[in-house]
């Protein structure tokens, strides 16, 4: 594992939402501890209104984020990651690429908000949910005495992050 600030990279499929803002909250609450990155195996090019809408709702900021390929990540010269959190289902079954360092890996599923089109009013809702799920498996994370554990136990800690509450969302 690399020195502080340890590289994690949020990965979804379309790297429009859940990693996205993952990524936001990370990058405002690790600061000086975690360079948070975010991506997808099929990114679509654009972050969803709501995902902006939510973040600047809870006082997080969109500024410089955008929705990338995973691809981005394994070129000469990018960051070598220390973590890498899948946080769909799509994407943890994805053949990922192989990370070099060998970084711990976890999967924090965390349903997708765009399931949910009955209405605008649910589809927000359901990006608050997801959000809220996100931000308490963050806090976990920070929370974690990171330099204390060794890498096997580190990882069994960053997957039961990813066990906690229910993120289905109702």
């Amino acid at each position: 594992m690399s020195t502080i600030p340890y590289n994690l990279l949020f990965l979804s499929t379309a790297n429009t939402a859940r990693s996205i803002m993952a990524e936001a909250i990370l990058r405002a609450e690790g600061i000086g501890r975690f360079a948070a990155h975010s991506a997808g195996c099929k990114p679509q090019g654009f972050i969803h209104p709501h995902a902006i809408t939510t973040l600047e709702t809870y006082g997080y900021s969109a500024d410089g984020l955008y929705s990338k390929s995973w691809d981005e990540f394994t070129v000469l010269n990018s960051p070598e990651m220390d973590f890498i959190i899948t946080v769909c289902d799509a994407a943890a079954g994805e053949e990922c690429p192989q990370w070099p360092g060998h970084p711990v890996t976890a999967h924090w599923l965390i349903e997708d908000p765009l399931r949910f089109q009955e209405s605008d009013v649910a589809q927000q809702r359901a990006f608050t949910m997801v959000f809220n799920y996100l931000k308490n498996r963050i806090d976990l994370l920070l929370a974690t005495p990171l330099h204390r554990l060794d890498k096997l136990s580190l990882h069994q800690h960053i997957i039961e992050i990813g066990q906690g509450n229910n993120s289905n969302i109702k």
